[in-house]
């Protein structure tokens, strides 16, 4: 009887075991409940800030460090399996073997066979990100170039441009070769920077005015140091990246403001508040302006130019976004135009 009983057991142990070997992976709680709080916020805010951003795709392809997980995408290539559905992410779930970075936080067309925008991001803990609520807001921050992207006639305009030079893999976004490296243009970045900053702090004193017009008139000599092609491809960074990084704020800061967590979010161990994530988010804008080097940061130094002029845009005409996805890849025109308005009015 006892060896009938033991025979049982171990019979018992490898089926278990096999059937754990053999199961399908799974997301896990914690990755669940961050994704399921940008949907919501996406869903819940996103119109707040850009009008019919809900429209936009908002499809995720969440990498840990085994599986790939598909989410909110209509259009999974064949080396995906099905999960099923997830009520909590109100969408099925698809996952196939690792093939990106697990550091990766970036909006592109990422599934074969599609041309949808996929936001391809690692866990929180494996981004620069770190913790759930900054996550969130990351990931909020490349929805919004996904609506980017979204708009009909985005990739015509993009080639418009002029840019590529034979590109035909879009990598000339990154690679473009802006004179980051020229003495002349880094000195002349970074003392714009600086006047931008004196600007915005500026704002709601006597002397705004006169501060605005000494930065747009800066901002002209520093156009004509640099070819018609570097401008455009500096322009074109300050739309796209730039206020991405501009709408990252202002998520955040409408969440904190307008936005009740959901309660298993805020029983996350790392979570912080939304207030929290906007001021963060506001202090390296302010102090990468301050800090910043051309030389050094390359691309990236556009991010919080870009940002501090979305700001601006924000104190001198707030109706700017209406006028964003019709005169696209150029926030020095929209300056331009709220300044002169300005003056018709006399303020």
């Amino acid at each position: 009887m006892k060896v009938k009983l033991s025979l049982v057991v171990i019979l018992l142990s490898t089926f278990q075991f096999v059937s754990a070997q053999t199961s399908n992976p799974a997301l896990t709680k914690v990755d669940r409940i961050r994704l399921a709080e940008a949907f919501r916020i996406g869903d819940e805010l996103g119109d707040r800030v850009w009008k019919h951003w809900r429209n936009a795709p908002f499809a995720v392809l969440l990498v840990t460090p085994e599986y790939e997980f598909l989410i909110r995408h209509p259009q999974p290539s064949a080396d995906f399996s099905p999960l099923g559905y997830d009520r909590t992410l109100k969408s099925n779930v698809f996952f196939r073997k690792r093939t990106q970075r697990t550091d990766l936080l970036a909006a592109m067309p990422a599934i074969k066979g599609s041309s949808i925008s996929t936001i391809v991001v690692g866990t929180a803990e494996n981004t620069s990100a770190r913790a759930s609520t900054p996550w969130v807001v990351s990931l909020l921050h490349e929805h919004f170039h996904q609506l980017q992207s979204s708009q009909s006639n985005y990739y015509a305009e993009v080639n418009g441009l002029n840019l590529s030079r034979g590109d035909q893999s879009g990598m000339w976004m990154l690679n473009f070769a802006f004179p980051y490296r020229s003495a002349e243009v880094q000195e002349r970045f970074a003392a714009l920077s600086r006047l931008l900053l004196d600007t915005l702090e500026a704002s709601g004193q006597a002397n705004f005015s006169n501060q605005l017009a000494a930065y747009l008139e800066a901002r002209r000599a520093f156009e004509q140091t640099l070819s018609p092609d570097d401008y455009r491809y500096f322009s074109f960074q300050l739309w796209q990246e730039g206020i991405a990084r501009y709408t990252e704020y202002k998520i955040a800061q409408l969440a904190s403001a307008q936005y009740k967590p959901a309660a298993k979010f805020r029983a996350l161990e790392d979570f912080t508040l939304f207030e929290q994530a906007a001021r963060a988010t506001r202090e390296r804008i302010y102090d990468q302006l301050r800090t910043m080097k051309l030389g050094d940061a390359g691309r990236t130094a556009f991010y919080p130019f870009g940002a501090a002029e979305g700001l601006l845009l924000d104190r001198i005409n707030p109706r700017w976004r209406e006028r964003y996805f019709v005169e696209k890849f150029d926030l020095g025109r929209y300056l331009r135009a709220a300044n002169s308005s300005r003056r018709g009015r006399g303020e």
